[in-house]
C-alpha cells in the first residue's frame, strides 16, 4: 500500500499538463471573499435540491408516454478510465468459515464480495463536500468544520434524498453536427439556449440537465485520449444554469466542464462554483447514447444514490424514464 506521502506524488505525476499552471492565479480568491451565504439558509447542507418539490415530480411523472427505461450509468470495474489515482479492485469470497463449508441439511452455499474502490470512478455525483475555493465549501463552511478522514461531517451522501425531477438531455453533437465533440469545446448561454430551442425544450427550476457529446464511446476504445481533456460545460454555462435553479448537471464526460479549461491558469473552474457556490450537484460518465439516439430531450429522472455515511462522492445508475 502507498504510503501517504508518496500517493500524493503519484497523484501529481498523473495530472494533465494544463492542471499544472501557475495556481497564483489571479483568480484565485482570497480567505476574506467567501462564497455568498447559501439563500435556503445559514444552516443549508442541501443546496439546490431543496428546488425538488412534490409537484415537480407529479409534473415529471407525467412525461412517461412509453415506459421505456435507460441506465445512466456505465459498467464500473478494474479497467474504467478513472482520474488517478483512481482505481477499482474486487474480490469475490465464499460464506461460512472461508473454506465454502456447506450450510445447513439443505447444504446452501453461496458468495460474498469485497470491494476495495474510489467512489469517485465510473457514473458518480459529486456531493457539496468534493470541492471548493481555499478550503472554503459551499454555505462557506470550512473544511475544518467538516472534513475528517474518517468520513464528512456535513454534505455526506448518506444525507441526501432521493433526486425524482424531470430531465432535459441536450444533445450537443446534434448542435455541433460532430460526435464526439472536440476537445475543450465550452458550452456557455448562447450554445445552451441554441441547443434547447432546437430541441423544443425549455430549463426549468429543479431539473437536472445532461449534456450529451459523445466521449463516452471514446472510454473503451481510447481511454488515454478520452481522460486526455473533453468538450463540457463553461464558466458562464455554469452561471447560467445555476441561475435557472437546476438541481444538477451532468455529462457523459468524466469530469462535466471543458478541458483543457477556457482559462489555463485554472483548475476545474467550474467544479466549485458549481458545488461550492450554487450548491449544484455534478453528475459525471452518464450514460447519455441510448437516449440520444432515440431523440428524448426530456423524461423522467430517478436516482436514489447508495447511503453510504461520510462519503464525498458516490458511484451511481441513475434512470431515465419516458
Amino acid at each position: 500500500m502507498l504510503r501517504p506521502l508518496t500517493l500524493v506524488a503519484a497523484l501529481f505525476l498523473l495530472l494533465p499538463p494544463w492542471i499544472l499552471a501557475d495556481s497564483h492565479s489571479p483568480h484565485s480568491p482570497s480567505p476574506a471573499s467567501p462564497y455568498p451565504a447559501s439563500p435556503y439558509g445559514p444552516e443549508d447542507t442541501l443546496g439546490a435540491i431543496n428546488n425538488l418539490s412534490p409537484a415537480k415530480v407529479l409534473e415529471a411523472a407525467k412525461l412517461i408516454t412509453t415506459g421505456k427505461t435507460y441506465a445512466l450509468g456505465v459498467p464500473t470495474g478494474p479497467t474504467t478510465p478513472a482520474y488517478g489515482p483512481r482505481n477499482y479492485q474486487v474480490t469475490v469470497v465464499q460464506l461460512s468459515d472461508g473454506m465454502g463449508t456447506p450450510l445447513g441439511s439443505n447444504r446452501a452455499t453461496g458468495n460474498d464480495d469485497l470491494v476495495q474502490t474510489w467512489m469517485g470512478i465510473g457514473s458518480q455525483i459529486d456531493g457539496l463536500g468534493h470541492m471548493g475555493k481555499n478550503h472554503v465549501y459551499y454555505n462557506n463552511t470550512r473544511a475544518d468544520e467538516f472534513v475528517s478522514t474518517a468520513g464528512l461531517l456535513k454534505f455526506g451522501m448518506d444525507t441526501l434524498p432521493p433526486i425524482v425531477t424531470r430531465g432535459v438531455l441536450l444533445d450537443m453533437t446534434q448542435h455541433y453536427g460532430v460526435s464526439p465533440v472536440p476537445a475543450a469545446t465550452a458550452f456557455n448561454p448562447e450554445e445552451i439556449q441554441a441547443a434547447a430551442r432546437s430541441q423544443g425544450v425549455e430549463i426549468e427550476k429543479g431539473d437536472v440537465v445532461l449534456f450529451h457529446t459523445g466521449w463516452q464511446e471514446l472510454a473503451a476504445s481510447d481511454p488515454k485520449r478520452f481522460m486526455a481533456g473533453q468538450p463540457g460545460l463553461g464558466l458562464e454555462g455554469a452561471h447560467y444554469l445555476a441561475g435557472l435553479g437546476v438541481v444538477a448537471i451532468g455529462a457523459d464526460t468524466w469530469a462535466l466542464e471543458a478541458l483543457p479549461p477556457e482559462d489555463p491558469t485554472m483548475a476545474f473552474p467550474v467544479h466549485p462554483e458549481l458545488l461550492a457556490r450554487y450548491g449544484v450537484y455534478i453528475l459525471e460518465n452518464m450514460n447519455t447514447q441510448a437516449l440520444a439516439a432515440d431523440g428524448v430531450g426530456e423524461f423522467l429522472f430517478v436516482l436514489g444514490q447508495p447511503r453510504l455515511v461520510g462519503t464525498v462522492q458516490a458511484i451511481i445508475n441513475p434512470v431515465a424514464i419516458r
